[in-house]
């Protein structure tokens, strides 16, 4: 799970496999598998950084 921060600043847990596409349109838009819709604070570029290192966390412990 990453940590992403909604516009009114409450920062939440996300499952990055629900992850389907980010856009910025400027607001970073992150549309998920189940159809729902999140706009965060973090950078297009961020969440794929974030999503890097959780990854690399979770399969170098295997």
């Amino acid at each position: 799970m990453i940590e992403l921060t909604r516009m009114n600043g409450q920062v939440f847990s996300l499952n990055c496999d629900l992850i389907e596409t980010v856009d910025e349109t400027p607001d970073t838009v992150i549309s998920l598998t189940t159809g729902k819709k999140l706009v965060v604070m973090e950078s297009r570029q961020e969440i794929t950084d974030m999503i890097i290192e959780y990854k690399n966390r979770i399969f170098s412990n295997k």
